[in-house]
C-alpha cells in the first residue's frame, strides 16, 4: 500500500500534521520526514518491530548504522553522560544543524541501555553511536512530544541517492514507509557531515553540508571577556590573555586559532564598531600589546551560546549575564579568583587604567595556565 503523503505547505493545521506524525510513530510505524539536508525515515526507537522494517528495507546497515535524534545539546548527554567537552562544544554550536555526530557508547547510565537489544545493535553496532538534532521544525515538534527517542536514517536504498524530495522518497520506499511529510525540496539538498568525535580531536566520516574548515572552527575553545562597553576592561584583558595563553603554548598570538583557540571580547552595553580607549591603547603598548584595532562588539545570545568560558569583571556582569541567559550559568565565571571585582577605568587617567591592569594581570596568567593546561 503506498505511504499517506501530508503536505505541509498547504496544511491547514501544521499542528495537526505533527499529531498524525507522532500517532504514526507510537503505533509502530515508519515516517518520512524532510529535514534540511535530505528526507529521512524515522521510526520510535521503542517498537523494535519499526527498527526491524527499516533494517530489513536496507535502510541501515553495520557500515550506515541507524542516527538517534534529539532535540539539543543537553538530551544528548541521557545518551552519550560521559560526553567529552569536546563533543560539548560542537553539538552546542551545531545543533540544530546539518551535523551527526558518533560518540562513543561505553557508559552504563545511557539511556541506550533501556532499549531493546535488536534496536541498541541497529543504533551502536561497532561501540559508537550517532546522535543528530535536525534543523526543521516538523521533526523537532514531533521530538518534543512523543514519548521515547527517535531513530533517523536518510530515506533512501544502499547504493541509492539521496532523497531530496518527497516524491524521491515514494519512488524509492514506496510501501515501506507508511507516511510521508512533503515540505517541498530540501534546503541543502545534501546529507549532513558525519563527524566521529574522541576525547581532544575529530576525524570526519562524511563530507556533507558544513565543511572540515568550518567545523575544526566549530571544535575550537572560545574564551569571551565581558565588561561593560567593551572598550577597556575586556579588550585589555583579551590582549593580555592573547599573549600569556600563546607563550604557555609555545605559538604567537596571532597563530592561537590555528591552535584551537579563539580569544574574543564583548560588552552587556556596547555599540558595535566603537574604537578601544585611548588610555587603554597606550597602556597596552607599554606591554607590546596592540589593542588599537579593536573594535566594540554587544554581547549576544549568539555569543554567549558559543562561549566555553565567560569571564566576566565584576559580579554584577554576570548577575546581568546569567539573567538572560541562565542556561549559561556553568561556563559564566568572575575574572578574579577571590570574588573582587575590576572597577571601571573609563574616564580616568592613565594611571588608574595602569592600576586596572595590574589587578588584571595575575588573574589572567591565572587563566591562561588552566586553559593551557586542557590542549
Amino acid at each position: 500500500m503506498p505511504p499517506v503523503v501530508i503536505d505541509l505547505r498547504s496544511a491547514e493545521d501544521s499542528r495537526d500534521c505533527i499529531h498524525r506524525a507522532v500517532q504514526a510513530l507510537a503505533e509502530g510505524k515508519v515516517v518520512a520526514f524532510p529535514t534540511e539536508t535530505v528526507y529521512g525515515v524515522a521510526a520510535s526507537a521503542l517498537s523494535e518491530t519499526a527498527v526491524n522494517r527499516l533494517v530489513k528495507a536496507g535502510l541501515t546497515s553495520s557500515k550506515q548504522p541507524l542516527t538517534l535524534a534529539v532535540k539539543s545539546a543537553d538530551e544528548a548527554l541521557d545518551y552519550v553522560p560521559n560526553l567529552s567537552p569536546l563533543g560539548e562544544r560542537l553539538a552546542r554550536r551545531c545543533w540544530p544543524g546539518p551535523v551527526t555526530l558518533v560518540l562513543e557508547d561505553s557508559h552504563p547510565d545511557s539511556l541506550l541501555r533501556q532499549l531493546c537489544p535488536a534496536v541498541r545493535k541497529a543504533l551502536a553496532p561497532n561501540g559508537a553511536i550517532g546522535l543528530r538534532a535536525p534543523a526543521h521544525q516538523a521533526i523537532l515538534d514531533v521530538l518534543r512530544l512523543l514519548a521515547g527517542p527517535v531513530v533517523l536514517t536518510a530515506a533512501r536504498r544502499e547504493g541509492q541517492p539521496d532523497a531530496i524530495t518527497a516524491q524521491q522518497v515514494i519512488e524509492q520506499l514506496n510501501d515501506d514507509v507508511q507516511l510521508v511529510l512533503d515540505d517541498g525540496r530540501s534546503r541543502f539538498g545534501q546529507p549532513s557531515s558525519v563527524v566521529r568525535v574522541h576525547e581532544r580531536d575529530f576525524d570526519v566520516l562524511q563530507l556533507g553540508v558544513v565543511s572540515e574548515q568550518t567545523l575544526k572552527r566549530l571544535a575550537s575553545l572560545i574564551v569571551l571577556f565581558v565588561c561593560t562597553g567593551n572598550t577597556c576592561r575586556s579588550p585589555m584583558a583579551e590582549g593580555m590573555f592573547r599573549q600569556a595563553l600563546a607563550k604557555r603554548i609555545g605559538c604567537q598570538p596571532g597563530e592561537l586559532e590555528d591552535r584551537g583557540v579563539v580569544v574574543m571580547s564583548a560588552g552587556i552595553a556596547a555599540m558595535l564598531g566603537g574604537r578601544g580607549a585611548a588610555e587603554a591603547v597606550e597602556v597596552m603598548s607599554r606591554s607590546g600589546i596592540d589593542i588599537s584595532a579593536h573594535e566594540s562588539q554587544p554581547l549576544t545570545e549568539q555569543l554567549v551560546r558559543h562561549a566555553d568560558l565567560i569571564l566576566a569583571m565584576t559580579r554584577s556582569h554576570r548577575k546581568a549575564i546569567l539573567a538572560e541567559w541562565p542556561e549559561a550559568e556553568p561556563r559564566v565565571r568572575l575574572l578574579s579568583a577571590d570574588g573582587a571585582d575590576v572597577p571601571d577605568p573609563i574616564g580616568g587617567p592613565v594611571e588608574q587604567y595602569q592600576r586596572c591592569v595590574a589587578q588584571m594581570a595575575p588573574e589572567v596568567e591565572a587563566w591562561a595556565a588552566e586553559i593551557a593546561s586542557k590542549l
